[in-house]
């Protein structure tokens, strides 16, 4: 009997090993989507929406002021333009100001900044009024383009950070989308009223986003970096995928801030560099050759970005439609309208994509479609502009490659942009690194929509989208050359995969085999011990 016994517990002991051997062979479950790092990027990210409004009111709005206040060309230039320039004041402030006073105040000040401005645009009285409230508002946008992707970037857990941090792009989207709709909503006004109308009322977004935002936890990286530990645990396991993955995070971010794994303390004395010393000497002066790298790719996205004329395309598509040959100017700006409805609608498709396919497939799919589309868009308004008759497949053309050409920039170049610039830089150097790819941005952007006027003047509008056709194709090659992939990466673990610019392939390799091995070293070992 008691053989018996044995026989039918030794049958159960192996009947449970089976199942535990079939479970570890079990397709591992995706976590499901953190609802709360959700709700805290899309809080963030909304912050974007205020630079996308002003992008896509002035567009039409340019028109207005133009007639009220009859200004010559080179103003309009400069009226649409200076806002980007201006906006480096507040992005070059926001790296120091984040590392201060934390990345969620900074998202407070970039709104309450962002107020005023519009406040001062909409009541302006003239000229060197209306370029006053350019000037304060431009500052709100440098401090909301670079906080946004940061604070998103740091809150996010790598299972979704592709999908989390491409929400800046999404609202900038959304907001040239609204200012679209607004221009066609107040030009049936008088013109004196109109475009202050316009611009008037991008104040209301940013006072409920200054509000919002205080409900928003703080950054666990910049808790960290402050010495906060018991916060940044906190705010950890609520933007986890799960309780050891928080664990992770955090050793990871204490290891960069050079806190003692073993140290626990809810307040621990913290190296000074956390409020941002010595951080400029280590990027630009003396930086190590991954640094280096990584300072390269996050400037060079941001130049191409911008350098590839989608500001262009944005500001001026009024008068891109009017030469390629609508007439009407209700047309005009229902024709704008349906830009921002393209773009808003491919961004949204590509946040579902930046986490599933990857960063480098979708960025040089985009890049290689707009430079196709910026090609034909080129031959469609040379065609248009050296015939003396109407050529109604030519305008059929550049109307679809406009279209195509924001199609295609939106879903890779637009979003990945803010994703890459603000995960590849190290903790200690994130804030000030991120704000320098944002101010190329913003001075690039600046220098092609105030002098876009001039240069189709110049060299025909049609020979303008071939120079940004050719500048889209340098950006392909440089991006397939010196841009890993991201996807699925810690932010602590990004300095691995740069250093060796075009040939980071071979060495992530050469990497990838040395851990292969270290892992059957250790399993040798295992074995030999057992």
């Amino acid at each position: 009997m008691a053989a018996g016994l044995n026989t039918e517990r030794d049958a159960n002991l192996s009947q449970s090993e089976v199942e535990k051997t079939l479970a570890d062979f079990d397709p591992v479950k995706k976590p499901k989507r953190n609802k709360f790092a959700f709700a805290c990027a899309i809080l963030a990210s909304m912050t974007s929406i205020l630079l996308g409004y002003d992008i896509g009111v002035m567009s039409g709005a340019n028109i207005y002021i133009q007639d009220d206040l009859k200004i010559t060309d080179l103003q309009v230039a400069f009226l649409v333009g200076t806002l980007n320039l201006y906006s480096l004041v507040g992005s070059a402030a926001a790296g120091r100001t984040s590392d201060w006073i934390g990345r969620r105040y900074t998202i407070v000040v970039a709104g309450a900044v962002f107020f005023l401005g519009a406040l001062l645009m909409g009541f302006a009285t003239n000229y060197a009024f209306l370029m006053v409230g350019r000037f304060v508002a431009g500052i709100g946008v440098g401090y909301a383009l670079m906080i946004a992707p940061v604070y998103t970037a740091e809150v996010s857990p790598a299972s979704s950070r592709g999908f989390l941090t491409s929400f800046p792009e999404v609202f900038i989207n959304a907001g040239i989308l609204l200012g679209y709709v607004s221009n066609y909503a107040f030009s049936k006004l008088p013109t004196n009223l109109g475009w202050r109308f316009m611009l008037g009322i991008g104040a209301v977004p940013s006072v409920f986003l200054a509000l919002v935002v205080l409900g928003m936890p703080e950054s666990p990286r910049w808790l960290v970096m402050q010495g906060r530990l018991g916060d940044a645990r906190k705010v950890l396991d609520r933007t986890s995928d799960s309780k050891e993955e928080s664990q992770q995070r955090l050793s990871d971010i204490k290891e960069a801030a050079g806190i003692p794994e073993d140290c626990n303390d809810d307040v621990v004395r913290v190296q000074k560099q956390s409020h941002g010393e010595g951080v400029w000497k280590e990027l630009l002066v003396h930086p190590t050759r991954s640094v280096r790298h990584i300072l390269i790719c996050g400037v060079g996205i941001h130049f191409f970005q911008q350098a590839s004329g989608i500001d262009a395309v944005v500001l001026y598509s009024p008068r891109i439609f009017e030469k390629a040959g609508i007439t009407s100017s209700n047309d005009i700006l229902l024709a704008t309208v349906a830009v921002g409805f393209t773009k808003t609608v491919f961004i949204l498709v590509a946040t579902f994509l930046l986490d599933r396919i990857g960063r480098r497939p979708l960025l040089l799919s985009s890049v290689g479609g707009m430079v196709l589309s910026l090609t034909a868009l080129g031959f469609g308004l040379t065609m248009i502009d050296h015939s003396h008759e109407k050529l109604s497949w030519a305008v059929a053309l550049s109307i679809a490659m406009v279209l195509a050409y924001v199609a295609f920039f939106s879903i890779g170049m637009g979003p990945i942009t803010w994703v890459y610039s603000s995960e590849i830089f190290p903790l200690r150097l994130r804030a000030q690194g991120t704000s320098m790819g944002v101010a190329i941005n913003r001075v690039t952007s600046g220098v092609i929509s105030t002098t876009f006027i001039l240069l189709y003047k110049a060299i025909s509008i049609g020979g303008s989208f071939f120079l940004f056709a050719g500048i889209a194709m340098v950006a392909w090659v440089f991006f397939f050359a010196c841009y890993p992939e991201t996807r699925g990466r810690t932010l602590e673990d990004m300095e691995v995969l740069f250093g060796n610019f075009i040939k980071w392939r071979s060495a992530l390799k050469d990497a990838h085999k040395k851990g292969i091995n270290g892992e059957s070293d250790g399993q040798v070992q295992m074995g030999t011990n057992a």
